[in-house]
């Protein structure tokens, strides 16, 4: 029983830490989309989309995708004709960029460096994008959606704007209230009986090549299955009783980052007629990639600096 209350004190707690982040963030957000601020912003980025093969609109499933979810892109695609390498290139884009202001909040509240994370998300985002449309000869055809564009009620007046935001704030944070307080019991209950070391253990090889200590092993499994924001969860935990570097919080992150909740982010545009396994792989092998050679750079720098040190 105790272990079960210590589990619901720590998940209330991280819980009440990201609320703080997801509950402002979405209700801004949601206000925002109704006002000339996102047409604004579409327009500012229009001219930018030749470079990367998509046409001026496509700017609209980009800006819903980076500020609200990748729900809200898929919605924006649906409405919209386009050929399968426009909606390809559109979803990994958004596989490496989406959800930005909340998931960069939960980032900067483990403490990765805010430059880091606007650096590796968008430039993964347009470079995959550019790579893609040099690459793929192919794609030209149509995009075939396999389910119909839902309409959604436009919100009549600022009372129901207001109302509408309260309404997916509240919801975003009962949403991750629902899967990190289950979540913080079962660690809880895991690393009171030693077997958060056995797993640590058994992962050690794969953390190893990404240049990470076991201990933030749970963290990379939690964000790789269920989000960043259930990742920094977790990491928030780590840091505070697991003794987790700050280095090895911010290459884990970047690892996120590149690559998190990857089955549900991959499965979800299924509906688009896109390949989605060159999307999954193309997000595993860059977040592998990525990781490593940060690594290897930040240790690299790291072994001049302490030789430095000794030679003076």
């Amino acid at each position: 029983m105790g272990i079960i209350k210590r589990g619901l004190f720590a998940g209330l707690k991280t819980t009440w830490a990201l609320s703080k982040i997801i509950f402002p963030i979405t209700l801004i957000v949601v206000i925002l989309q109704y006002t000339p601020v996102l047409p604004w912003i579409i327009q500012f980025i229009t001219p930018f989309m030749e470079l990367i093969g998509l046409r001026g609109e496509a700017a609209i499933p980009l800006v819903l995708g980076n500020g609200l979810n990748l729900y809200a892109a898929i919605a924006g695609i649906l409405s919209m004709d386009l050929s399968v390498k426009e909606v390809f290139i559109l979803a990994t884009m958004l596989s490496f960029s989406h959800n930005i202001f909340i998931e960069t909040g939960v980032a900067l509240r483990v403490g990765v460096k805010l430059w880091i994370v606007l650096v590796v998300r968008f430039g993964l985002a347009i470079l995959s994008a550019i790579i893609i449309n040099l690459v793929w000869r192919g794609g030209g055809e149509m995009a075939k959606y396999g389910v119909a564009t839902a309409t959604q009620h436009i919100p009549n007046g600022w009372g129901e704007i207001v109302y509408l935001g309260l309404q997916k704030a509240t919801f975003g944070v009962l949403h991750l209230a629902v899967i990190v307080i289950p979540l913080m019991v079962i660690i809880q209950y895991l690393k009171e009986k030693n077997y958060l070391q056995k797993f640590s253990k058994a992962i050690g090889p794969f953390t190893k090549i990404i240049g990470l200590k076991p201990n933030a092993s749970l963290t990379l499994v939690a964000g790789l299955i269920t989000g960043l924001a259930i990742g920094a969860g977790v990491m928030i935990q780590a840091v505070k009783e697991d003794g987790v570097s700050k280095k090895d919080a911010t290459i884990a992150f970047i690892f996120l980052v590149a690559c998190h909740a990857v089955i549900e982010d991959t499965l979800i545009f299924i509906p688009l007629g896109i390949p989605i396994l060159p999307l999954f792989l193309i997000r595993i092998l860059t977040a592998f990639i990525l990781t490593i050679i940060v690594a290897f750079i930040w240790n690299k720098a790291h072994q001049t600096k302490q030789e430095d040190v000794v030679t003076s």
